[in-house]
């Protein structure tokens, strides 16, 4: 009997209405684990697919540590390409939706085809059917939770994912999100209004003893982390918390990146909101971390990206603005940071900012694609490109750049840069090192060594996305501790060397589906502001234009390290395979 993995892909034809289970090759499994890796693995025959064609295939994957007592491992990955950016992309959720999904027996649910109308996929460990939604198609996220949680856990969209909005969520039912690159878009054009999953399958260990000293192991090194459990660590104030240390920095986003610095910051801090709002803790199913907050009324609260982005991004400085945002993109399932940023395009474009109470109603036009918001709806590169100032979208790859300034941590430059799926601060996260300090601080303004640590970071951070684990872990653990758990639940041997293999492994076949499709050196460069422009100064820190010489430099290094050409292609033709 197999441990840790069940085995099984579910594959569901929504143009026939038909499903079929099947199994999983123990070889893709131990060499892809699972979550982003598997269903990468999974996209190699489809990944040159156009987002919204009905054959492109929409991954759910858990890993082989859900349904364990594996301290954040309740989480999935969905996989597709991205209609907002082109790239191959996956975005990784917690919940009880992973951990029911793998109480059902599936390790994966992979997703064809197109209905004719409106349906819902609900899957247990004994049958699957594909029920109508005509009735939802039209309604908000509790809307269409309500309606089915008697199903078990839901993973829906929201008139966003209906209207193709470009960067519409997939949203679960406990308030987490798929969020990022437009995954809820493409299972609107599926006519997919939700996904339901329940079962009571337990998970085998292979080793308990093992395992038992490894997750000891884990949740000793979490208590021991101030960044997760220090007086101001995420797990008191949620991701907040960071909203002064990039305000001190003078790295804060403001008005569309032409500055770094503002003023009333502090209005939305990890402290403000939790006493403006009396937040309490709340986190994904299992987790000891407890990272996310909620308000009195069961509302998630904005993380660190919304708050900034909807406050200093958009020269905002009231926090029940803020808020209100926040809830309308969760309730109409859209991506925070890309609706915050080009919402801050718009206004540099029009030379005016939208008003604090403006911003609501034009979220509601987004998402219905009415109004100045069917422009709005496309993000901020398309939007900048009609409007005839195609260098004010803040983006890399056409995905806006999240809540750290890169004039103000470099190794963060050429990770928005490097990374697959575009501009995003989780591929491989250097402001750990360079902001956090942790596990060993480096020069935020110099490149140097930083080709090195991002290749190892992004390499790293696949195989956390593939187990699948939150990155929150690793404020604490390392990939250490995590392979001796995988051992232990699985039964096979994993080294931090074997996984950081599988990492690369996975990294580069992303890069190779995006050079197949298109995307070179001239894709791996940050917008020119950032080069020519000095950002906000203060209380002894200087804000420097980028040296772009000096970043061209650093991405030819890393370039080669990943035996890339100097267009950041591939000259081996043959890669994938050679891949297993």
């Amino acid at each position: 009997m197999m441990k840790g993995w069940s085995g099984i892909i579910l594959k569901v034809d929504l143009t026939t209405g038909t499903s079929v289970r099947e199994e999983i090759p123990r070889p893709l499994l131990e060499e892809y684990l699972g979550g982003r890796g598997l269903g990468v693995r999974l996209m190699r025959e489809y990944f040159h697919l156009d987002p919204f064609d009905p054959a492109m295939p929409l991954i759910f994957a858990v890993g082989p540590l859900c349904g364990t007592a594996s301290p954040t491992s309740a989480r999935l990955s969905v996989v597709s390409r991205s209609p907002l950016t082109g790239t191959i992309y996956d975005c990784s959720a917690g919940g009880r939706f992973a951990w029911r999904m793998k109480s059902a027996g599936i390790d994966v649910i992979f997703i064809t085809g197109r209905s004719p109308w409106p349906v819902a996929l609900t899957v247990t460990q004994d049958k699957v059917e594909i029920i109508p939604a005509v009735p939802l198609w039209g309604c908000d996220i509790p809307t269409t939770v309500a309606a089915l949680k008697e199903h078990g856990s839901v993973a829906a969209i929201g008139p966003a994912g209906e209207n193709g909005v470009l960067f519409a969520n997939i949203m679960m039912g406990e308030g987490n999100s798929v969020g990022r690159g437009g995954m809820g878009a493409i299972m609107g054009s599926k006519y997919l209004k939700a996904v339901t999953v329940n079962g009571n399958e337990k998970t085998s260990v292979a080793d308990q003893v093992l395992f038992d000293k490894a997750r000891q192991d884990i949740i000793r090194l979490f208590k021991a982390s101030p960044v997760i459990f220090g007086p101001l660590g995420i797990a008191e104030f949620g991701t907040p918390v960071l909203v002064d240390l990039m305000a001190q920095r003078r790295m804060a986003p403001t008005a569309n990146f032409s500055k770094t610095y503002f003023e009333h910051s502090a209005n939305y801090s990890g402290p403000a909101i939790k006493e403006a709002c009396r937040a309490k803790k709340e986190g994904c199913y299992g987790c000891p971390i407890q990272c996310k907050k909620a308000a009195d009324s069961g509302k998630a609260l904005p993380e660190y990206e919304s708050v900034s982005h909807f406050g200093a991004l958009n020269n905002v400085k009231e926090l029940q603005t803020i808020v209100k945002a926040n809830d309308l993109c969760n309730d109409l399932g859209m991506d925070t940071i890309t609706a915050a940023a080009t919402l801050s395009a718009w206004g540099e474009i029009r030379g005016e900012f939208p008003a604090a109470d403006a911003i609501p109603d034009l979220l509601k036009d987004m998402a219905n694609c009415r109004g100045d918001g069917k422009l709005l709806s496309l993000g901020s590169r398309r939007l900048s490109e009609i409007l005839g100032q195609p260098e004010l979208s803040m983006s890399v790859k056409s995905l806006e750049l999240p809540a750290y300034d890169p004039r103000g941590a470099y190794g963060m430059a050429l990770a928005y840069c490097t990374s697959n799926r575009g501009g995003c601060h989780l591929r491989a996260y250097p402001i750990s090192h360079e902001i956090l300090r942790k596990p060993v601080p480096t020069d935020r303004f110099s490149f140097s060594g930083k080709a090195r640590i991002i290749s190892i970071a992004e390499d790293t951070n696949a195989a956390v996305d593939s187990l699948v684990a939150c990155k929150f872990a690793f404020f604490g653990a390392s990939l250490e501790e995590y392979a001796e758990l995988l051992t232990a639940v699985t039964g096979v041997e994993y080294s931090p060397q074997r996984l950081k293999e599988i990492g690369r492994r996975i990294v580069l076949s992303e890069r190779y589906y995006n050079s197949v499709n298109g995307f070179s050196r001239s894709d791996d460069m940050l917008p020119e502001r950032f080069f020519t422009e000095a950002g906000s100064s203060g209380d002894g820190i200087d804000i420097h234009p980028i040296d772009k010489e000096r970043f061209e430099e650093e991405l030819d290094k890393y370039y080669r390290i990943r035996g890339l050409n100097a267009c950041g292609c591939f000259d081996d033709g043959d890669f994938l395979e050679k891949q297993p």
